[in-house]
């Protein structure tokens, strides 16, 4: 899995991400996030990641396939009782 977590979720165990590299999910400022998403992107867990990551305030890297930024969008969609 991308971080070293303290307590196992029963999920990351299905991540795609488990058998890669990574660093891969920080990109160096600048950087393009291009390689983690077209990871994420099949990840049949990469809903329960995404909402671990906001759930959990993590404000680096990529999760469920969103970047920081993006994540933080739908954190505020969320918010304002929005779908996502």
């Amino acid at each position: 899995f991308p971080v070293t977590i303290g307590e196992s979720v029963a999920w990351m165990d299905d991540a795609n991400c488990t058998q890669t590299d990574p660093e891969l999910f920080f990109p160096e400022k600048g950087d393009t996030a291009h390689h983690a998403r077209s990871i994420c992107e099949p990840c049949t867990v990469k809903q329960q990641c995404l909402d671990y990551a906001i759930e959990n305030g993590f404000n680096l890297g990529v999760w469920g396939g969103l970047v920081p930024r993006e994540r933080q969008a739908v954190q505020r969609a969320r918010a304002r009782g929005g779908k996502t």
